[in-house]
């Protein structure tokens, strides 16, 4: 008897328990994110969506070892990274997690192959073994001819997809995306949406993406929308 791939629950690559954050104490107490409750699987591209304020990027930010919570737990493929020492957790992102920024954060008086080398320098790789693969990451983001090109001389298109370039070039099982058709216009940034979604995303690889923007809700597997610092709705995306 064949088997119903609809039935095959997907491995869950971020789950988070609980997860809380405040700012300040007594009268200037501030929570930002309030007793949330999260899975992301594997496989899929999940969208956070909310209004500014609603605590989205703090959020992302407890659950990829950036920002510790003040209660609650978080499990990333398999680690509870909160229980990491702070040596343990920098190597846990830097060999799991790939982040892309809204300003793709990419560095001026670096070229496009040198910025995208970055997460293999950190590593300790060879410098030239580096560039190598970084130009083998820029021809699969359609930047085969730009790896000796400053970001200055990029489209802002050209610029994201060098920062997804630098994003995975590691091989990470977790892609975090910061509102990253923030600084697109609407064609270009269905088109870097698109990409991620036809060439980025695998069945071992899961993408969390904060936006603002209505127009790329296609491209999500489940949309959380948040408010207030709690999640108010799901909604399914594409199937």
């Amino acid at each position: 008897m064949g088997v119903d791939n609809k039935k095959i629950r997907k491995k869950e690559a971020i789950v988070a328990v609980g997860l809380t954050k405040w700012f300040g104490e007594g009268a200037t107490k501030m929570t930002a994110v309030n007793g949330v409750e999260l899975v992301a699987h594997f496989g899929e591209i999940l969208f956070i969506v909310g209004p500014s304020g609603s605590g989205k990027t703090t959020l992302l930010s407890m659950v990829s070892g950036i920002l510790r919570p003040n209660a609650g737990t978080v499990t990333v493929s398999g680690a509870d990274i909160w229980t990491l020492t702070n040596d343990q957790l920098a190597e846990f992102r830097l060999n799991t997690i790939g982040f892309v920024f809204q300003d793709y954060h990419l560095f001026p008086r670096l070229t496009s192959a040198e910025n995208v080398a970055i997460p293999l320098i950190l590593k300790q790789r060879d410098w030239d073994e580096s560039i190598t693969e970084a130009k083998k990451y820029l021809e699969i983001v359609g930047l085969k001819d730009r790896g000796e090109i400053l970001p200055v001389k990029l489209s802002g298109g050209e610029q994201q997809r060098v920062a997804i370039a630098r994003a995975i070039v590691s091989g990470p099982q977790i892609l975090i995306f910061d509102e990253p058709t923030a600084s697109l216009d609407g064609d270009t940034g269905k088109m870097i949406l698109s990409f991620v979604k036809e060439k980025v995303l695998n069945e071992n690889r899961c993408i969390v993406i904060v936006t603002h923007d209505a127009r790329i809700n296609e491209y999500a597997d489940r949309i959380i929308h948040m408010e207030d610092g709690r999640i108010t709705g799901l909604d399914k995306g594409t199937e």
